[in-house]
Order: C-alpha cells, then sequence, then structure tokens
C-alpha cells in the first residue's frame, strides 16, 4: 500500500493543523504576509484537489512543506521577471513588513540572502525546529546532504555578519 492510504480528506483538521506552520515558511521565503497568506491559500487548494490521501501525518506534513517551498520558489522566479513596481506598492509592502524586534527582521534579511537551496533546510531546521533526520525527509535529501546545506547556510550567514561587522568598523 505505500506511503498513501485511500481515505477521505478533512481539509478543515488539516488546515487548522498546517496553516501556521506553512505561513511562517511561505513568509521566510516571500518576505511579505499577503504573498504569504497567498500561497499558503494555494498550497491548500492544490492539496484539496490533488493531493493524495496519505498513509500517515508525517507524509501529509512533508508533502504540505515542500510543495509550499516549491510554489515559494516559483513566485520568487516569477517576481524576478517583473520588470517594474509602483512606488505605492513599495511603501505598503516596507508598512506591513515592520516588524517590532529590528533584530528578527536583520535575521530575516539575511536569511533570505542565502542561496535558496541552502534557506529551506535552515528554516525547517533552525527556525521549526526539526531534527536534522526530518529536514532531510521532508526535503527528499539524504541526511548527509542535509548537514551540508546546514553548514553552508551557516557559513554564509557568518560571512554575512562578519562583512557587516567590517562595515561598522
Amino acid at each position: 500500500m505505500g506511503i498513501f492510504k485511500t481515505r477521505k480528506k478533512d481539509v478543515a483538521a488539516t488546515y487548522d493543523s498546517y496553516a501556521d506552520t506553512l505561513y511562517r515558511l511561505a513568509l521566510s521565503h516571500l518576505q511579505n504576509p499577503d504573498d504569504a497568506q497567498d500561497a499558503v491559500q494555494d498550497v491548500f487548494i492544490k492539496y484539496t484537489c490533488s493531493a493524495p490521501d496519505f498513509f500517515d501525518k508525517e507524509y501529509e506534513q512533508a508533502w504540505l512543506i515542500r510543495v509550499t517551498v516549491n510554489h515559494c520558489l516559483d513566485l520568487l522566479r516569477r517576481r524576478k521577471l517583473r520588470t517594474h513596481q509602483s512606488l505605492d506598492d513599495l511603501n505598503d509592502v516596507a508598512d506591513d513588513c515592520a516588524e517590532p524586534n529590528p533584530a528578527a527582521g536583520e535575521l530575516m534579511e539575511k536569511l533570505a540572502a542565502i542561496p535558496e537551496t541552502n534557506r529551506a533546510a535552515m528554516i525547517l531546521h533552525y527556525l521549526m525546529d526539526y531534527p536534522v533526520e526530518k529536514t532531510a525527509k521532508t526535503l527528499g535529501l539524504s541526511v548527509s546532504a542535509t548537514k551540508m546545506r546546514l553548514s553552508r547556510g551557516r557559513e554564509a550567514l557568518k560571512k554575512m555578519i562578519g562583512e557587516e561587522e567590517n562595515h561598522v568598523q
């Protein structure tokens, strides 16, 4: 029977269980609350329309996280193709993204600047407290590949912090 089992999906219960996690994940990628909410809605539409029934909650959660990450990366790729953006829109985004904790905002900016291949592993492991093994399974990677992505992500963050300290002095 594998990882899938035929049963009715309870979309509302699944939404209640995972929406906050998926929103935080999408927000860390997209850096915009409205885009993050839209991404979560898109993921749940896809879940409702095309997701298989899962054998257990762990596979369901892994599927939702993987689809969310992929959807956010697609949105970011499309965003790069835009040639211009209204100044009014930029002011609205700046107002929406104002964070009460400046250190958290700076960390999120630095995290958004590291390569996409390392970012998802960093978010799952450090921000969402997933163990390395669960992070690897969620991303469809080996444990050693996940550890390497975490290591490279940490090095990229250290480099950014070091460069910032050198500019301050």
